[in-house]
């Protein structure tokens, strides 16, 4: 479902994007959609990013390592 939004713009601005809306063969509304969507979408895929890191982390990692000596032996006094 589509709605309708009202933009406040500096006039120079829209006469800009008219000229790049030509030239692409498009409208500023499309271009001004496209690029939220993108916003939305790099936001949407940096949140998984960091949901996921920060699920990872709070598993910890296992680098395949042994133990070999209790932490007394270590710090011997």
């Amino acid at each position: 479902m589509k709605q309708n939004i009202t933009l406040s713009l500096d006039k120079a601005l829209i006469r800009k994007g008219k000229i790049i809306a030509a030239q692409r063969e498009t409208s500023i509304s499309k271009m001004l959609s496209e690029e939220l969507k993108r916003l939305i979408q790099h936001a949407e895929q940096y949140e998984l990013a960091k949901r996921r890191a920060y699920a990872n982390l709070k598993a910890g990692f296992h680098f395949g390592g042994k133990i070999t000596a209790s932490r007394e032996e270590l710090h011997e006094r």
